[in-house]
């Protein structure tokens, strides 16, 4: 790795497994100081472990994200540990599945939650610390299904088409203050929550890598996939990046699978 996060302060939410864990990775050894918050414990504090024994810096902030006060709490022992901030990675999300008319108003209620109310209560807070710092860098996770949606995942489309355009508001809101603010959209990574979803509807982890044959660019997207996106956006090589939209799931968004997925 090259240090092209030498020097900066970055919070990343659900960092403890799967692809927030591969972005906190990525980012420490590129020389960031990162925040790792997560609601579980144990696995956050094993993710800073690893990252400490690998040569990087990092700290973990146990956190539920729902809850506002907690958010505001995350951001400021991120400033009280390092004394400023530069990014922050909005991570954290859930994607339990419900058509239109499974979806209970307390199930609809839970998936914003999670995945919108919690991305908007931790730009809230860090966005005062970014502007002090001069600037920053946001990085929302997004997802395919916030742009073209899926009929099993009407909540979470709601939530992540919520978060795209939050995105975009903050982008043009923030500019001034030099704060940027951008949209990845990871691809079908097998996370262990993924397989544990696949699983219980019988499909098995053989099936799942010969469908990872038929996406557009030959295989499963992987966290580094993603985590090359964020080491990016939250570097000073994007200084000119707001707005955006980076897909990472190759071709999923434009191009059709080369055969029926499962």
């Amino acid at each position: 790795m090259t240090g092209r996060l030498r020097d900066k302060v970055v919070i990343v939410t659900g960092a403890a497994q799967g692809i927030g864990r591969g972005c906190a990775e990525m980012m420490a050894r590129e020389g960031a100081s990162v925040v790792v918050a997560d609601i579980n414990v144990d696995a956050g504090t094993e993710a800073v472990t690893a990252i400490q024994a690998a040569g990087g810096d990092a700290t973990f902030c146990r956190v539920d994200v729902l809850y506002e006060d907690q958010c505001a709490g995350l951001v400021e022992t991120a400033v009280t540990t390092y004394g400023r901030l530069d990014g922050l990675v909005n991570n954290v999300g859930r994607f339990p599945r419900a058509t239109l008319e499974e979806t209970t108003g307390e199930f609809w209620d839970s998936v914003l939650a999670l995945n919108l109310r919690s991305a908007f209560y931790c730009c809230k807070h860090a966005v005062p610390h970014l502007r002090a710092a001069g600037g920053g860098s946001i990085v929302n996770m997004g997802s395919v299904h916030g742009i073209q949606g899926h009929p099993n995942l009407v909540a979470y489309s709601a939530a992540k088409g919520g978060l795209l355009a939050l995105t975009r508001t903050l982008a043009g809101a923030l500019a001034v203050d030099r704060i940027r603010v951008n949209y990845v959209i990871p691809g079908w990574i097998l996370t262990d929550t993924e397989l544990s979803v696949q699983r219980s509807q019988g499909v098995t982890e053989e099936a799942l890598l010969r469908t990872g044959e038929t996406l557009p660019l030959g295989r499963h997207q992987t966290p580094n996939d993603v985590a090359y996106a964020v080491v990016y956006l939250i570097s000073n090589e994007s200084t000119q990046v707001t707005g955006a939209v980076l897909n990472t799931d190759a071709g999923v968004s434009v191009l059709p699978l080369r055969r029926d997925p499962l």
